[in-house]
């Protein structure tokens, strides 16, 4: 009896295991050297394609972006509207002091920093807005006042 339920058991476990064994995912690369893969000739569209994303810095652009460096004692001289080496070099020494990436073109970050961020004066919700300062504080009634200071935590 006891046999017989060994026996059993190694017929079940190579069962289970003989389809796994003969199903391994190794691939292996033809061996008479001759690929099954069919050339392709390129069309007109595959040789051509499209250059997206921007290419280059506007002149104007980096004449901003050459007054600013300067004003921050990254570089010196005047502005030319070229993005020559030394320009180059005094951004990517600008983002790697800030501890951010160095790359050849300039990190979005590093402009914001630099003051050439977006201009959103034109945006749809700043169109009928103010950007008055807020009211003096003397103004906020006393009780509204001890209100936020109670829960801020501050004692006045």
């Amino acid at each position: 009896m006891l046999l017989l339920r060994a026996s059993v058991a190694i017929i079940i476990s190579a069962a289970l295991i003989m389809p796994t064994a003969f199903a391994s995912r190794i691939h292996r690369a033809p061996t008479s050297g001759l690929t099954t893969h069919k050339s392709r000739k390129l069309t007109t569209a595959h040789k051509s394609r499209k250059v997206r994303g921007q290419q280059a810095i506007e002149p104007e652009r980096v004449s901003q972006i050459q007054e600013a460096l300067i004003r921050e004692h990254y570089l010196s001289g005047e502005a030319t509207g070229k993005w020559d080496t030394t320009t180059q070099a005094a951004m990517q020494k600008y983002q790697a002091d800030q501890g951010w990436q160095t790359k050849l073109m300039p990190d979005s970050r590093a402009l914001k920093k630099l003051g050439l961020g977006p201009d959103y004066s034109n945006a749809i919700n700043a169109q009928n807005s103010t950007f008055a300062a807020p009211p003096p504080i003397n103004t906020i009634p006393t009780d509204q006042a001890a209100g936020f200071a109670a829960a801020a935590g501050v004692n006045q």
